[in-house]
């Protein structure tokens, strides 16, 4: 079946559709990663988002119940120059084209990656709608210049309730905007005993959690899109140690007075060159994020540049002079990409350790579920 890719400055590709049928609207990014498509797809930080694989060949090795980074997919679309139908790979449980038919996504095949890619980066990103239907052209732009882009991206990732993973560890919880399971399992893998708490938790809320420390967790969309967030950081900033991830990085800055802006055509992909100001090491980083912290903002807020993009400059990583917070704009956790900067996990909990010796508190709660009985009836609701 044939598919087609209308992009709002009126380039048209012509392809064919594999995964669901229909018609999507998302905004058009790509992504630079050789392998991880299906980590890609079940990024919740790409949700309301058409993704380009600028690797030709995409599907090869199947999909693994393994290697989801949530529960469902988020992408709203995806496009690739070749799509393998039939996977090669011993760990493949089902093809990459029953994966996007069950969760409604249309694909698109046999398209010039390249030139889509060159289109973006000169450009930038834009919408874009991918359809099998039979619309003309005209209708199909009407449809996508009246149709705006989702702004509650992280209202739909975001778990609608609390979520204990026990462990024997630090009680972290983990302010969940679109959380990657990467996140939790590196957490969990340090024994640390894990709350999931929805975006729009306030800080009395996770105060009465007694946490040791607060991680704040990547996502999707505009970070000014979620005030309610920098609000409750805001009032927990000081109080507990802090950790930022990507959107959460972005919120860290908000909540201390920084300001953010859209990038061009952000970063996304397992390839990325971040300097450590600190010690002078070149890391290899996993990205996804279209937004970043503007440098001439930080003036003032008590912040200060940690890392900084091999390739564009940008802000890659802030902590705070005086309060026990840092964050990076990549995934340490990566899924897909390298593992270089997972030591930073390690480097949280030795903040949240030495801020424990230095401001000793009260013993943990130990009847957690009565602490948290109107949340999770409200949660119910």
């Amino acid at each position: 079946m044939q598919a087609r890719l209308l992009l709002e400055d009126g380039t048209l590709f012509t392809g064919r559709s594999f995964g669901a049928e229909g018609a999507v609207i998302g905004e058009v990014v790509f992504n630079t990663g050789i392998t991880g498509y299906q980590e890609v797809l079940s990024d919740p930080s790409y949700c309301g988002q058409i993704v380009t694989m600028t690797y030709p060949l995409i599907g090869n090795y199947g999909v693994t119940r393994n290697d989801f980074e949530s529960i469902v997919p988020y992408v709203h679309g995806l496009v690739v120059r070749r799509h393998e139908p039939v996977p090669s790979n011993w760990r493949a449980e089902t093809p990459l084209d029953v994966l996007l038919k069950e969760a409604g996504i249309p694909g698109i095949s046999e398209v010039d990656t390249r030139m889509l890619t060159r289109i973006i980066r000169h450009h930038g990103t834009m919408k874009g709608i991918i359809t099998t239907g039979n619309e003309s052209v005209e209708e199909l732009m009407e449809r996508l210049q009246a149709t705006p882009l989702m702004r509650d991206q992280v209202a739909r990732t975001s778990t609608k309730s609390f979520i204990n993973v026990p462990g024997g560890g630090e009680r972290i919880v983990l302010m969940d905007f679109g959380a990657k399971s990467g996140i939790l399992r590196e957490l969990t893998r340090r024994g640390c005993d894990v709350m999931v708490v929805p975006y729009d938790t306030t800080a009395e809320q996770i105060r009465r959690l007694n946490p040791d420390g607060i991680q704040l967790s990547n996502g999707p969309g505009d970070p000014k899109d979620v005030g309610v967030a920098v609000k409750t950081i805001r009032e927990l900033l000081g109080e507990y140690p802090i950790f930022g991830i990507c959107l959460g990085h972005q919120l860290l800055a908000l909540a201390c007075g920084a300001d953010t802006e859209k990038l061009k055509f952000g970063h996304r992909g397992g390839n990325h060159p971040v300097k450590d100001l600190v010690n002078g090491r070149c890391y290899i980083t996993s990205q996804n994020h279209g937004y970043t912290v503007r440098e001439d903002s930080i003036a003032g807020t008590g912040l200060e540049i940690t890392h900084i993009n091999n390739n564009d400059k940008t802000i890659e990583g802030l902590r705070h002079t005086k309060y026990p917070a840092f964050s990076v704009q990549y995934h340490p956790e990566a899924s897909p990409g390298p593992f270089d900067s997972s030591y930073l996990f390690d480097d949280f909990l030795a903040m949240i350790r030495e801020h424990k010796r230095l401001n000793p508190r009260k013993p943990r709660q130990i009847h957690l579920a009565e602490t948290l009985k109107g949340e999770l009836l409200h949660a119910q609701k």
